[in-house]
């Protein structure tokens, strides 16, 4: 566990118990703090005060003693309204922080590379960890992708921590200095926590808060919101600034048009790798996140031969373009993570022949942005809350079946699919919708959705080759 001797005698206040916020009350209270933690939820407090975490009704205390407030990351604490608690912290000129900011004061020798981005940050941070872990460095991996920043091994000078940072974690992260900080692209999502585009950008820019001379940024210019921001950097002259791309050649930077990786980070531009040998990176989306962890990676201190070994040897995240099964020669995609149209539209432009699976709980702008991909859908199968204003979007322009739940478009798909044998066929739930309204997370999503494709019949296949250059990870 990760030393917090230092805030020993300390109050330090934890609002949230879900699974970060347990991880730092325990170590916390291991460390000496005296820990006051609460949750709205009746059961989440149970199963804290199960756990040994002492429990405190931080709507009643006094605010005068909390040195700190470490807040969860999904608990508003501005937009769309403050939660109780956060008002009263910050009316007591309480901090209020979140558990990254945390370990950054805990494990000062490390060093960090932290990313974040609208879309393809869990990938490019997983990425980042195996090839610096395949190298021979010594790696921890976690933050918004999984792993709880309490849950991770105490590194010591030389490690890396390789951070996913959500734009709700960097407004909670005050002091650190990403010795690497990345970020992919930005379009709309989480408005409501942000209230508007503006405040959303404005806290994806946090991840470059801090840095100096001898820190690099990694900065996508695919979109005109992250052009600008490189933009600014560049012109500030205060850092090492890489542009990357996945679509155009830029100068001094790293970038994948067509899938050809090229280093022109030194001034010279070098051909690293033909992405189309790295099956799991598919498509002009994670061609762009291959170039972010090779520059990354680069900026870390390592070769590019070591780079490109642990380019092709990535096996790939689940959930995202993950060829769960071929059967009867259609393959079942498991594109759960596409919670926005953003990722959506990055996988509907892998496939030609594509049966559909979306919706959930809608995002503002519905469908809008997808319309150039619509003549690649044979047919579309409609779930969950947003299923009657995606029919209407859809309505004369793509065949439709409102199904209601997973399971039910999973079975219609299948018939269709099997019924039409049409060439390069693909089942695709890549929802373009948060999963919160049928299950607990996009994660759960997608293993009800491998679960229902284990159960399908007919006869299992190999990945067929077009699809080994088009999209998913290898069969699990």
């Amino acid at each position: 566990m990760i030393d917090l001797s230092f805030l020993s005698g300390l109050t330090i206040a934890v609002l949230g118990l879900g699974k970060s916020g347990m991880s730092a009350a325990r170590a916390l209270h291991a460390g000496g703090a005296d820990v006051w933690a609460w949750d709205d939820s009746e059961d989440r407090r149970s199963a804290a005060r199960a756990a040994g975490i002492p429990l405190g009704d931080l709507c009643t205390c006094n605010w005068r003693e909390p040195a700190s407030l470490v807040l969860s990351p999904g608990i508003p604490h501005t937009h769309p309204a403050p939660h109780p608690v956060a008002v009263l912290a910050k009316s007591h000129g309480c901090e209020i922080i979140g558990d990254v900011e945390l370990l950054a004061r805990a494990q000062r020798n490390a060093q960090y590379i932290g990313i974040t981005g609208t879309n393809g940050k869990s990938t490019t941070t997983a990425l980042i960890a195996h090839i610096l872990a395949a190298a021979g460095r010594d790696v921890a991996v976690g933050g918004n992708l999984g792993t709880p920043a309490f849950d991770l091994v105490p590194l010591e000078a030389g490690g890396i921590y390789v951070l996913e940072m959500s734009s709700y974690q960097l407004e909670l992260t005050l002091s650190i200095a990403f010795d690497v900080a990345v970020l992919l692209n930005v379009s709309a999502d989480h408005l409501e926590r942000h209230g508007g585009m503006a405040g959303y950008t404005a806290a994806k820019r946090l991840i470059f808060r801090n840095q100096g001379a001898g820190n690099t940024a990694v900065v996508g210019v695919d979109d005109e919101i992250s052009r600008g921001i490189f933009a600014d950097l560049s012109a500030a002259a205060d850092r090492i600034v890489v542009p990357i791309s996945s679509q155009r050649a830029c100068a001094g930077g790293v970038y994948a048009p067509a899938g050809a990786l090229t280093d022109d980070s030194e001034g010279g531009a070098v051909r690293i790798l033909d992405l189309r040998e790295a099956a799991t990176l598919p498509g002009a989306h994670n061609w762009q996140n291959a170039a972010a962890a090779y520059a990354a990676s680069k900026a870390a201190g390592l070769d590019p031969s070591d780079i490109a070994a642990g380019l092709r040897s990535y096996p790939g995240l689940p959930h995202r373009q993950e060829v769960v099964a071929v059967i009867e020669g259609i393959a079942y995609i498991n594109d759960s993570k596409a919670t926005n149209v953003d990722a959506a539209g990055k996988a509907l432009a892998c496939y030609e022949t594509i049966y559909w699976i979306a919706g959930g709980r809608p995002k503002e702008g519905g469908l809008a942005g997808l319309e150039s991909w619509f003549r690649k859908i044979a047919h579309a199968y409609l779930i969950g809350e947003a299923e009657a204003a995606f029919a209407a979007a859809l309505d004369g322009k793509v065949p439709l079946t409102r199904c209601g739940d997973l399971a039910s478009a999973v079975g219609k798909a299948r018939q269709l699919a099997e019924q039409e044998r049409r060439p390069g066929a693909v089942v695709l739930l890549s929802p373009a919708c948060a999963s919160f309204d049928q299950f607990s997370d996009f994660e759960a999503r997608g293993n009800a959705f491998r679960a229902i494709v284990e159960t399908l019949p007919g006869a299992r296949g190999a990945m067929p080759a077009h699809l080994a250059q088009a999209g998913g990870s290898t069969l699990q």
